[in-house]
C-alpha cells in the first residue's frame, strides 16, 4: 500500500497547486495543456492496445463489460458520487446554483478517476506493491499523476482531488488482493487486460480531454476483468475443440 499512498498524495499536492494556480493560468494554455495530455492519453491508449495478442478477445471484453457497466450504472454511480462530494465539499460552487460548476466538478473527478486507475502501471505497480513490498512503479506513476492533477484541476478545479479516493480504493484493492492475482493471472491475461485498458483510455481522451464527443467511459470499466476472464476461458475450451 506504500505506493498507493504515495499516489494519493501526490495527486492531492498537485490538485491544491493546480487549483491555486488555476486563475492565474491563461484560459488558452489550460486548453492546451489539456488537450495534450489527452493526445498524449490517446498514444498510451494506442500503445497499450497493440500489446494484444487476440483483439476478438478485447473486443468481446468491452461489450459485456459496457452490458455489465450499463446494467450496474456504473457512469452513473460515479457522477453521482462527484455530485455528492460536489455538494458537500464545494459549497462556493453550490451556492452560485451554476449547472457549469457542478458539471466541472463530476467531470474533473470521473476525468481523473479514470485516468489515475487506468493503465498498465496501475495494475502492475499495485500487484508489484502488493506482493514484494517494491512500490518504484507506483512512485513514477505518483509523480506522472501529481503533474496530470496539476493540469487537470488548473482548469478541472477541486473535482480533480477526489479522485484520490478513487485511487485509493481501486489501487490499494488491487495491492491487498495481489496475492490472489498472483495465483491466477497469467502474462496472456495481463497483455488482454492492458490492451482493453488501452481502448478504455482511447474513449476517454476522445470524450474528456479532446471533447470530440461524448462517451460513458465509466460504463466500460468491467471490462478489465472480463478480459482475462475470457482468456482463461478460451484457454479452457480451447482443447476441447477439434
Amino acid at each position: 500500500m506504500t505506493g498507493t499512498i504515495l499516489n494519493v498524495i501526490t495527486v492531492l499536492i498537485g490538485t491544491g497547486l493546480g487549483v491555486l494556480l488555476g486563475g492565474r493560468l491563461p484560459e488558452k494554455l489550460k486548453q492546451t495543456v489539456v488537450a495534450g495530455l489527452g493526445l498524449f492519453t490517446f498514444a498510451i491508449g494506442i500503445q497499450m492496445f497493440l500489446k494484444t495478442g487476440n483483439a476478438l478477445v478485447v473486443l468481446g471484453s468491452l461489450v459485456v463489460g459496457a452490458l455489465l457497466g450499463e446494467w450496474w450504472k456504473i457512469e452513473e454511480g460515479l457522477a453521482a458520487v462527484g455530485v455528492w462530494l460536489e455538494a458537500r465539499f464545494n459549497k462556493n460552487g453550490a451556492e452560485q446554483q451554476a449547472g457549469g460548476s457542478q458539471e466541472r466538478f463530476v467531470r474533473g473527478f470521473l476525468t481523473a478517476s479514470l485516468l489515475f486507475c487506468v493503465g498498465p502501471m496501475t495494475i502492475l505497480g499495485a500487484i508489484q506493491d502488493g506482493m514484494t513490498g517494491d512500490f518504484q512503479l507506483l512512485a513514477i506513476k505518483s509523480v506522472l499523476d501529481g503533474f496530470a492533477a496539476l493540469a487537470f484541476s488548473s482548469s478541472l478545479g477541486i473535482g480533480v482531488g477526489f479522485s484520490a479516493l478513487t485511487v485509493l480504493i481501486y489501487q490499494g484493492g488491487i495491492s491487498l488482493l495481489a496475492e490472489q492475482v498472483k495465483s491466477v493471472m497469467s502474462d496472456t491475461m495481463m497483455a488482454e487486460m492492458t490492451a482493453t485498458g488501452g481502448v478504455i483510455l482511447l474513449g476517454l481522451a476522445l470524450s474528456s480531454l479532446l471533447e470530440v464527443r461524448k462517451i460513458r467511459t465509466g460504463s466500460f470499466l468491467p471490462a478489465l476483468v472480463v478480459a482475462p476472464l475470457l482468456v482463461a476461458l478460451i484457454a479452457w475450451i480451447g482443447p476441447l475443440l477439434p
